[in-house]
């Protein structure tokens, strides 16, 4: 019996694909360890809690960060995502000719796509080094905060994070790039 290949792309490759438009218009993918994965549509929760953790990161991270709303970030030549909220430091046009390869904070928001958040983008995230990864858990109403990457065996690309915390709706919660600055949990709930 054969076995079937998996072609696996690259970023570079994944971006003339976008730019040629070979992605019909108002079709959502991302490319993930090289699989390019097409992204669920939004229900009207997640979207409002979209916009309200990015309404509350704006103000938490103030000038000189840029929150970013469903835009690529280029984690390694093979993943491409695109995640719900994104702060990076700086300004828009500093990514004017490519997109961030990093970020300050890095956030899910979650409902039907929950253990695939946790288990494979969380891997991802941790692989690539970002310090801190923000899951809005929309079905158990809190949020999920990863800190501090290590390799484990165990994680979906052989990442993941050595602290998880969860807040309920009534917490609130300081962000490693903005400690100065507390975030209510109930900010980022619709």
């Amino acid at each position: 019996m054969g076995t079937v290949a998996v072609r696996r792309w690259t970023r570079q490759q994944y971006e003339k694909m976008v730019e040629g438009g070979i992605f019909p218009p108002g079709e959502r993918a991302e490319l993930i360890d090289g699989e390019i994965l097409a992204m669920t549509p939004q229900g009207s929760a997640h979207a409002t809690a979209v916009r309200l953790t990015e309404e509350a990161l704006r103000s938490a991270f103030g000038p000189g960060c840029d929150v970013r709303v469903q835009m690529p970030l280029a984690l390694d030549p093979s993943s491409e995502p695109e995640p719900d909220v994104t702060v990076v430091p700086g300004s828009p046009r500093d990514y004017r000719d490519a997109h961030p390869a990093s970020a300050l904070l890095v956030v899910e928001v979650s409902d039907t796509t929950l253990s695939y958040d946790r288990a494979q983008k969380g891997s991802l995230y941790a692989r690539a080094g970002l310090r801190e990864f923000w899951v809005v858990n929309l079905l158990d109403r809190r949020l999920e905060v990863h800190r501090d990457p290590i390799r484990q065996a165990d994680g979906h690309y052989g990442w993941g994070y050595r602290t998880v915390e969860h807040y309920a709706s009534g917490d609130s919660l300081f962000p490693l790039a903005a400690p100065q600055s507390r975030v209510a949990v109930a900010d980022l709930l619709p």
